[in-house]
């Protein structure tokens, strides 16, 4: 695999959670399995091997002299580039929300390092990239590459986790890169003028998928395609849909230790512990626990609904809740929140910043969990949510609509703060009837959405592929 992040070892979103946790569910599924990603500054390696201390990677013209370490973590084995003009930065990818201008060169670089690891170290039978920054792998191996024997019948699979982030850079960007000129086109790289990766990436690969099976389908439409609805409907023959997991071993109520109180499905009184706790760490009255509590743990942003929230606020205020939040991100949102608080203090609470204790303590203190998103690949918030006996209010989008159904949360489908405030509303009605209540609380914390099963597909994705899926043909 390739990617740009992997937990435990960097993490800036879900992407890191999906290659820290499918490589190890794969090889305990009998695969053997390697990830190859950037050494970035602050990226503490322990037990760490050096397995190749000068590897030579070309880049138009330029030398960048890497070495790369590899750990072991359950199982998978997680190969360093360590580059420091390039990655011993302060962020991941920008500073101070401002993206690097090079960072075009950035991935390229772990890119071709990937295919010089390939050549070197480690000889797969599938190469799995995931996301814009690992994109270019295709493109150089079907032309840098296509006279290689190292690289013949390999198969390449790569994974959208978002579409709304492609690696779209200025025309020039294609020679910084090492790439020929006769692959801006629209039919390869070109895009309205600039040039995009993820296209490569799409283009190239003998299969695409993505994290959940229903944007597999929403990112063939206008609405959800970004601009790139077309090419996904040309290649929908081998484009498919696997839902991420969840790593119960950090998100369970019966051992987490972020939490006042453990729980399980056999003890769910002392998930009123968690409440209370929660209540109390926001300055919210403690004394009323009969009250519906909505939590929130989220980037505020558009692309979550909070542009909904914003619309509903004044009936929000009505109805008899709490709502506690936990973000950062668009100003306007962050401004939302605080202005709720500040108009009923006693009923909403926000904290800006990013708390992953106080994350685990609001999925356990939670009665119900509001993710309202305007699109959302998969998601994992709502499964946490499911775990914790915590019901989730989603919108009927991505991963959202494959993971909830009517026996364990509520979902709305039109974009509008009227059909937001029906679904709060319906949440709202039936935890009033408790036993019915505790029925769909019970129905969520026994779903499994373990990595286990998403392994089993991804396993069987790979097999298939390496059976006789078509290569891609080169442009």
């Amino acid at each position: 695999m390739v990617a740009s992040e992997a937990a435990p070892f960097v993490k800036t979103g879900g992407l890191a959670d999906v290659l820290g946790g499918l490589p190890p569910a794969l090889a305990r599924a009998g695969d053997e399995v390697a990830v190859i990603l950037p050494r970035y500054r602050g990226v503490e390696l322990y037990a760490a091997q050096r397995i190749y201390d000068d590897l030579p990677v070309w880049l138009a013209g330029s030398l960048y002299r890497v070495s790369v370490d590899q750990v072991v973590e359950n199982g998978a084995s997680y190969y360093f580039v360590n580059c420091p003009p390039l990655y011993d930065r302060e962020g991941v990818y920008n500073v101070a929300n401002r993206d690097y201008p090079d960072n075009h060169i950035r991935f390229a670089v772990l890119c071709r390092a990937a295919m010089e690891t390939i050549r070197r170290i480690y000889r797969p039978q599938v190469v799995h990239c995931h996301d814009w920054q690992a994109a270019l792998v295709a493109p150089y191996m079907r032309h840098v590459y296509r006279t290689d024997p190292t690289f013949a019948g390999l198969k390449l699979l790569f994974t959208i986790h978002n579409l709304g982030y492609q690696g779209i850079f200025a025309k020039s960007a294609l020679a910084d890169i090492g790439l020929d000129a006769s692959l801006f086109t629209p039919d390869t790289l070109e895009f309205y003028g600039d040039l995009n990766l993820m296209k490569g990436g799409i283009i190239f690969s003998d299969w695409i998928n993505t994290v959940s099976p229903t944007y597999a389908l929403e990112i063939q439409t206008p609405e959800y395609g970004f601009g790139l609805d077309g090419l996904l409907r040309s290649r929908a023959h081998v484009l498919s849909g696997i839902l991420n997991g969840v790593e119960y071993a950090y998100w369970n109520p019966e051992h987490d230790s972020f939490l006042p109180a453990n729980y399980s499905i056999d003890s769910l009184e002392r998930k009123q512990i968690c409440k209370r706790a929660v209540l109390e760490e926001f300055g919210l009255p403690s004394a009323e626990l009969d009250r519906p509590l909505i939590g929130i743990v989220s980037r505020f942003a558009a692309q979550k609904g909070f542009d909904l929230i914003a619309e509903a606020a004044d009936s929000l205020m009505s109805e008899d809740l709490y709502l506690t939040a936990l973000g950062t991100g668009d100003p306007a949102y962050e401004q939302m929140f605080r202005d709720l608080a500040a108009a009923r203090p006693d009923r909403f609470a926000v904290r800006i910043g990013y708390d992953n204790p106080l994350a685990h303590r609001i999925e356990a203190g939670a009665d119900m969990f509001l993710m309202p998103s305007r699109y959302e690949p998969c998601g994992l918030n709502q499964m946490y949510s499911l775990r914790y006996g915590t019901v989730p209010i989603v919108r009927a989008t991505g991963g959202l609509n494959d993971t909830i159904d009517e026996d364990t949360g509520f979902k709305f489908r039109e974009y509008t703060p009227q059909a937001l405030l029906a679904a709060i509303r319906a949440a709202l009605e039936r935890y009033r009837d408790k036993k019915s209540w505790r029925a769909m609380m019970r129905a969520g914390m026994e779903k499994d959405f373990s990595w286990s099963a998403s392994a089993r597909q991804y396993s069987a994705l790979y097999a298939r592929l390496i059976a006789g899926a078509s290569p891609a043909a080169a442009a």
